[in-house]
């Protein structure tokens, strides 16, 4: 039965709680139907969210990097290898009994050292015979022996050898006419040539069709140091066979082609292409071989399956997420730069948290909320409203909330202000670390910005830290090229935000939110949302 590809479930990046907890209820949801879900995020955690996680006992989602995928995501070929001591002989059996068409071989903590391909091989049988005499003068007596299925009656260590292999047909005059000084002689069972042979000089000697060899001839190889052995084949088929003794380590490709496992298999496609192989080594970070990848494993892979959740802008998602199979958007933000090349499902509905939609799902499907998901789900509800005080909260997230709240066991307003008490920025974070936590990126009529908002327990935590404010997010500016970069610090208990921005178009924070107040910053009362409340009015001052 075929594996079923996991389906990644993704909010945006630098997710805020409501992406996060959506991620998780709805792979959650989608396992309930049978499909093998993986909540993801794109980014750190807030610290409201990790309240929360930890709270009602999920883990973090698991970090999604890349829409396309990884070697290691695909399925490779199981990662047999030969040694350096496996003979050519040996090597083309097991490519005649694995169907492979090449090897990776390993040294003794399984590393790639280098490869061997049938074309490689291939060389020794139809190449030039000086391959195969070079080759065979490194090989020992050892390997031509189990070659050719053969016996070793005596071996030398002061073996001399040129490689060539010379074969003995009698004639009248015996062994007089044939030169075979340190040859590789191949001879019938015939004691008086042999002996002559040997007194010739002859490398080593092999005998045909023999079940032992005499005294006088081993005292002859002893004296002149010419190994002997007995072959378990004809005189055609030790011919043949001997020439694959040679060990692996004298014909592999010692810098081979590899690719990492986590290389991307639309990488290493492209780097196929250049090359002629037909199947590579794929290594992890310590070079132990994991596998092989083949052209048809390239041919035959397609990105990541992806459903996206509290999003739909391909500039807020993960890195190539063009790329991706994305099968549904579940979202209550504008629809903007969204668009595939086939048909997906598409739910986008105007209330105040994404995961007022997912909740509904459950309920519309029968399928029971589990009471831990249930309070993190009220969770997201009440961050995205801001505990309902976001002109974007509708009568559907307060029901919501409500029927989520019976099923957690939790009282809305105190569950509230212990979930942004215990999550409000921690003042002793670096400003630049504050920001970041969740900022979103906007194209604004052709005006590259981002937005931030900093939930704080008071707006007195950030005064007499305005200096340190701005420094931070001129260098931010700088960093990403922004034109505008607004940052909202927000308080529920002092009901509204305070602004500070930076960019050739920083003026159009002060037009959208004017301060009055000598030194500036004033609190703007009743502004808590950045999709219903600071994007529109910053959108109508760049646009003027």
């Amino acid at each position: 039965m075929e594996q079923q590809d996991p389906v990644y479930i993704t909010g945006h990046q630098h997710p805020d709680t409501d992406s996060v907890a959506s991620a998780i209820a709805y792979a959650l949801f989608k396992r309930a139907m049978g499909v093998k879900a993986i909540p993801c995020r794109l980014g750190k955690l807030s610290n409201e969210t990790k309240y929360l996680l930890k709270r009602f006992g999920f883990e973090e989602p698991m970090l999604l990097e890349d829409a396309r995928k990884k070697l290691k995501e695909i399925n490779l070929d199981s990662p047999e290898a030969i040694s350096p001591e496996t003979t050519v002989y040996e090597t083309i059996r097991l490519m005649h009994e694995t169907e492979r068409s090449a090897f990776a071989v390993t040294d003794h903590e399984k590393k790639v050292i280098g490869f061997v391909s049938k074309s490689d091989l291939a060389k020794i049988g139809l190449g030039d015979t000086a391959v195969g005499i070079d080759l065979l003068q490194q090989t020992s007596t050892e390997d031509i022996a189990k070659t050719i299925s053969g016996r070793i009656i005596y071996d030398d260590p002061e073996i001399h050898l040129n490689g060539k292999v010379s074969i003995i047909a009698m004639t009248k005059s015996g062994t007089d006419n044939y030169e075979i000084k340190d040859r590789i002689v191949i001879v019938g069972n015939d004691p008086v040539s042999e002996r002559k042979l040997i007194q010739k000089g002859a490398g080593m000697l092999i005998v045909v069709w023999a079940e032992e060899i005499e005294s006088e001839v081993l005292e002859e190889a002893k004296k002149y140091h010419c190994p002997v052995i007995i072959s378990g084949h004809g005189s055609m088929n030790t011919s043949r066979y001997i020439f694959f003794a040679p060990c692996i380590e004298l014909v592999m490709r010692r810098k081979p082609v590899v690719f990492h496992e986590d290389d991307l298999a639309e990488e290493a496609g492209a780097k196929m292409a250049k090359t002629r192989f037909r199947s590579y080594p794929v290594i992890d970070e310590e070079d132990h071989l994991v596998g092989y990848v083949t052209r048809s494993h390239i041919m035959e892979y397609r990105n990541k399956k992806i459903i996206l959740v509290d999003h739909n802008e391909f500039s807020q998602s993960v890195r190539a997420v063009e790329k991706a199979q994305i099968l549904e958007v579940v979202d209550h933000h504008r629809i903007n730069d969204f668009a595939t090349t086939q048909p997906v499902s598409f739910r986008n509905e105007i209330v105040g948290s994404t995961a007022t939609i997912i909740a509904t799902m459950f309920r519309e499907n029968q399928i029971p909320i589990p009471r831990e998901l249930a309070g993190l789900m009220l969770g997201a509800i009440l961050s995205d409203t801001l505990i309902f005080q976001s002109p974007t909260t509708t009568k559907k997230d307060i029901d919501t909330a409500n029927i989520l709240a019976a099923l957690a066991d939790l009282d809305i307003d105190q569950f509230g202000r212990e979930m942004f008490s215990a999550s409000a920025a921690n003042m002793n974070q670096s400003i630049h670390e504050m920001i970041v936590q969740d900022i979103k990126y906007y194209d604004i009529s052709g005006c590259s910005s981002m937005i931030s908002q900093c939930m704080v327990a008071s707006i007195n935590d950030v005064k007499g830290r305005e200096k340190e404010i701005q420094e931070a997010i001129d260098r931010l500016v700088k960093q990403k090229g922004l034109d505008l970069l607004v940052v909202a610090f927000t308080s529920i208990a002092d009901e509204g935000s305070i602004f500070f921005s930076a960019g050739e178009k920083g003026e159009k924070c002060q037009e959208a939110f004017p301060d009055h107040s000598e030194g500036g910053h004033d609190l703007q009362k009743g502004i808590f949302s950045r999709k219903s409340q600071i994007l529109p009015a910053l959108t109508r001052a760049i646009s003027e």
